[in-house]
């Protein structure tokens, strides 16, 4: 057996001056009116899980009102392992620990894989290109240890080239040292990208048909690049990324921005060949939030050979009957599962006799 989180402690954290939770291995329900501390408990979880935060908040917005530091403690156990995870927050930094070892936030995955599902996700397919693309950058930095390297290295030179392009006066010979630098991140970054979206993929068409069994879905990384990209070395798409930005560097210069790049890109999903952000109803794209989900949990499982972790937060309320008996369906599968609810009633006897219920 894979490790699972038995025990988490809090101390000063958002709204909870102090509390203990102890976690079944199968489902646990933390139940509670709003605003009493069960999203802040998912949070914590996903933050010593993946040393990320879906809310990105400062340092100082973690900790209670009134006090100097919080601090987070969770205790995995499974297969004759215990492995201690922590996180002090001070009000301009957040230290990470294992086994009592400082590490880096970069550091938390590995440990146990997270996946998370909140309310907000519901509006991934109508939202921006950028929340599509951070859906995929936030599953690829738990999944590959150097993800989040080369990402954050990509965005630093995507920053420094755009401040060079607002400059009034531009050395051309700099620009053209910017994407020779650019063009290499920009295609190591793009190839990891597609190689993991690829696997997703798979997975997600065939969860969505079992959600929505006469409808057929289709999921495009659309480059700004070109197509064809997964084709080729890094080498290629890098001297096409670096012929592209050179073609298009009038128009950077005017715009003051870097037009092309994966920080640009797009993934595009379609039912029957229409495009969902534009001809999708709610229940459709609801459905497409769902199975990604649910995918990002089987590939999740692929990558690591365990059981990852799933955290639902309130999306029960969101969902539909058919679509909350998809999840439940899932989750009785035999994967950790953590969920807030302001009500029990979502949920099946069956649910509830095997869960262990947290109030809040």
């Amino acid at each position: 057996m894979g490790l699972k989180i038995s025990e988490l402690h809090l101390e000063n954290f958002r709204n909870l001056e102090e509390r203990d939770i102890g976690f079944s291995p199968a489902i646990t329900i933390l139940s509670g009116e709003n605003a009493s501390g069960k999203t802040n408990t998912i949070e914590a979880l996903q933050l010593l899980t993946s040393g990320y935060s879906f809310r990105h908040p400062s340092p100082s917005q973690l900790i209670r009102e009134g006090e100097e530091k919080a601090l987070l403690h969770a205790r995995l156990r499974g297969g004759g392992r215990v492995v201690d995870a922590a996180c002090e927050i001070h009000e301009t930094r957040k230290t990470f620990y294992k086994n009592m070892k400082k590490c880096g936030a970069k550091d938390m995955p590995g440990t146990l894989f997270s996946v998370l599902f909140n309310p907000d996700d519901l509006f991934l397919i109508k939202r921006g290109a950028v929340y599509r693309r951070d859906e995929i950058d936030t599953f690829a930095r738990q999944a590959h240890p150097n993800y989040d390297k080369v990402l954050s290295a990509y965005v630093r030179t995507v920053e420094q080239r755009n401040r060079l392009l607002k400059e009034e006066h531009i050395d051309p010979a700099l620009l053209d040292a910017w994407d020779e630098s650019l063009a290499l991140g920009g295609a190591t970054l793009l190839l990891a990208r597609h190689r993991l979206f690829d696997r997703l993929q798979a997975i997600l068409i065939d969860t969505y048909t079992q959600i929505a069994p006469h409808e057929i879905l289709s999921a495009q990384y659309r480059s700004t690049i070109g197509d064809g990209i997964r084709h080729l070395s890094r080498d290629e798409v890098r001297d096409r990324y670096r012929e592209m930005l050179l073609e298009n560097r009038a128009d950077d210069i005017r715009r003051q921005q870097t037009l092309i790049g994966p920080h640009r890109d797009d993934i595009v999903f379609s039912i029957g060949g229409r495009e969902a952000r534009a001809f999708a109803s709610q229940g459709q794209q609801r459905s497409i939030v769902l199975a990604l989900k649910l995918a990002e949990v089987v590939l999740a499982k692929e990558l690591v050979d365990d059981q990852p972790l799933l955290l639902l937060d309130d999306v029960m309320s969101e969902l539909d009957e058919r679509r909350r008996n998809s999840i439940t369906s899932f989750i009785e599968e035999g994967i950790q599962t953590i969920i807030t609810t302001t009500n029990l009633g979502y949920f099946s006897q069956g649910i509830l006799d095997n869960a262990k219920v947290v109030g809040f």
